[in-house]
């Protein structure tokens, strides 16, 4: 093993360093720090007493990590990206408490981006450089701008089905890369009186409805669903205007766009499933297998790859 290395240069206060750590000139940390092991902590940063950093973390230069402030494992925090810890802060007005701020394993933030506190960074999510994050960002999410806001998923984009994109007129289920999951063309007849689509339940919807609901006037910066079934079947239609369905299976992840009412996407249990970049005038109805029930709900991404079997 390597000890951790620190430059002459640097203020190095705490003892709670990893094997392998570099800590390089003109760095400040101070005795209650806690820094895993390999991590690189680039010049001209700051990390206080309340702060906790994972394994194999890159914090570049001109960031400084405040009380409060918990950092998972192969996190990449960028050049002069600002945490804050205080909602309401006043000069020599010290709160009883600092908010508690949580960058999840994996997560990247980008140069110059402004987190504020109290707020998760989810796993393996991206929050691009300048953004201003002002609420809790999902596992695997992209957010941009200011305030920040959900732009893509990470590895969803790569795979976006071009079904959603009309490049094909086959009908029926078409596979995907989710396991389970099945983007669905239905029939459009188009005539002088006016148009209709038509599915059939146990057939072109795969399993029978014993519930609907409708969502509608979703604000576009808004992101629903992100959470799986444990038993309950879903077959989602965007029966007016548009929008982008997430499925995640824990191995693969895949984006589709509903961007007429003869295109469907089924959602069978254990599946992650997220809704996001609705149209001002997007309604999207869903049918369900089973009655409403909370237990059947997963709603903690972490979980969701235990429970299917996802290397964590």
């Amino acid at each position: 093993m390597i000890n951790p290395v620190v430059n002459k240069l640097a203020d190095v206060q705490t003892l709670k360093i990893g094997n392998g750590t570099r800590i390089w000139q003109y760095s400040i940390v101070l005795p209650g720090a806690r820094i895993g092991e390999n991590c690189n902590i680039c010049s001209h940063c700051l990390i206080e007493n309340d702060v906790v950093v994972g394994d194999r973390v890159t914090v570049k230069s001109g960031v400084q990590l405040w009380d409060g402030l918990r950092v998972g494992d192969d996190v990449f925090i960028g050049p002069n990206a600002t945490f804050a810890n205080d909602i309401f802060p006043r000069s020599k007005k010290t709160p009883e408490k600092f908010l508690v701020t949580l960058v999840e394993t994996g997560a990247s933030i980008g140069a110059g981006a402004t987190i504020l506190p109290g707020i998760t960074i989810g796993e393996n999510s991206m929050v691009a450089a300048g953004a201003v994050v002002t609420r809790s960002v999902p596992p695997n999410a992209i957010v941009v701008g200011n305030p920040a806001k959900i732009v893509g998923y990470v590895d969803a984009e790569k795979n976006k089905a071009v079904a959603g994109a009309r490049a094909t007129s086959a009908l029926g289920a078409q596979a995907t890369l989710v396991s389970g999951v099945t983007f669905h063309r239905m029939p459009r007849i188009a005539d002088i009186r006016g148009s209709l689509t038509v599915g059939e339940f146990d057939r072109s919807i795969p399993f029978i409805p014993n519930r609907y609901f409708m969502v509608f006037d979703v604000p576009s910066k808004e992101t629903r669903g992100e959470h799986a079934h444990r038993e309950c079947h879903q077959f989602l239609i965007c029966v007016r205007g548009s929008c982008a369905v997430v499925a995640d299976d824990g191995k693969n992840r895949q984006e589709f766009v509903l961007e007429g009412p003869d295109m469907g996407i089924y959602l069978p249990p254990m599946v992650w499933g997220i809704q996001y970049k609705y149209s001002a005038d997007a309604v999207l109805l869903v049918y369900a297998s089973h009655y409403y029930d909370n237990s059947d709900y997963i709603r903690n991404y972490a979980d969701f790859r235990k429970l299917v079997g996802a290397e964590v």
